[in-house]
């Protein structure tokens, strides 16, 4: 049990914060208009306000459903599906003062900051500093090291594999362009069916390792086929597995 000074102490602090928390308001405008206009009074005089009627009001607009404005950020670093360092973007308030801001990702778009990143632009174009890569080619990047590349020979003829042949198999297989010149293969020369890796290199910059195996070629028709029948295989060896 408290004591009367405890609980007058208590209703003080309850009674104090109340009022603290009344006084407190949202960030927002509500634009208002009198519903009965007041009349005109004579020059020098106050106008004549009745004491009910012009009093209520007519709401106008409320700012809080106004639709969210962006800001403008430039960005230190890239950024997926953004862009990459220098570049400016519009995104919302609560992505750049959340994520982007707290993290060093961006800063923002100050006349001092722009004047800033325009002259590290002008000296990477002339060679003065190093180039960095692009979004894309970040994207890129990321899909190659996922991928695995299959390249498929014909038995009946002798062959060596080149980089024409192997850019022309990450077209097919994995809509990818990659320019033989970006494609470098093992010294030793590939003559026979096996595992193998190609490095790719992207804008000339970075250079990503593609495990790649060489197989035996198969027509599309009979690959699906094959590949249905293992399927096929792996469903009835669980079925058999779940009865057991």
């Amino acid at each position: 049990m408290l004591g009367r000074g405890a609980a007058g102490g208590c209703g003080l602090l309850l009674r104090a914060a109340s009022r603290a928390l009344s006084l407190s308001h949202g960030r927002g405008t509500v634009v208002v208009e009198r519903w009965w206009q007041v009349p005109l009074s004579k020059e020098g005089r106050p106008p004549r306000l009745h004491p009910r009627r012009h009093r209520v009001y007519r709401l106008l607009e409320d700012t809080k459903h106004r639709p969210k404005a962006e800001m403008e950020l430039i960005l230190t670093q890239p950024v997926e599906d953004l862009g990459s360092r220098g570049d400016l973007v519009s995104v919302p308030k609560r992505v750049g003062r959340n994520r982007l801001l707290p993290q060093g990702l961006a800063v923002y778009a100050s006349p001092e900051n722009r004047q800033l990143f325009e002259e590290e632009k002008k000296l990477r174009q002339e060679g003065k500093l190093e180039v960095l890569q692009t979004q894309s080619g970040e994207k890129t990047l990321r899909f190659l090291r996922s991928c695995r590349l299959e390249v498929g020979i014909k038995n009946n003829v002798k062959w060596e594999l080149n980089p024409e042949i192997v850019a022309r198999h990450f077209l097919k297989d994995l809509r990818v362009f990659v320019p033989p010149h970006a494609l470098k293969l093992p010294d030793e020369p590939i003559t026979r069916w096996g595992e193998y890796w190609c490095d790719v290199t992207v804008n000339g910059l970075d250079t990503v390792r593609v495990p790649m195996a060489v197989v035996q070629f198969m027509r599309p028709r009979t690959k699906r086929h094959r590949r249905r029948l293992a399927q096929q295989q792996a469903q009835l060896a669980a079925h058999r597995e779940g009865l057991l």
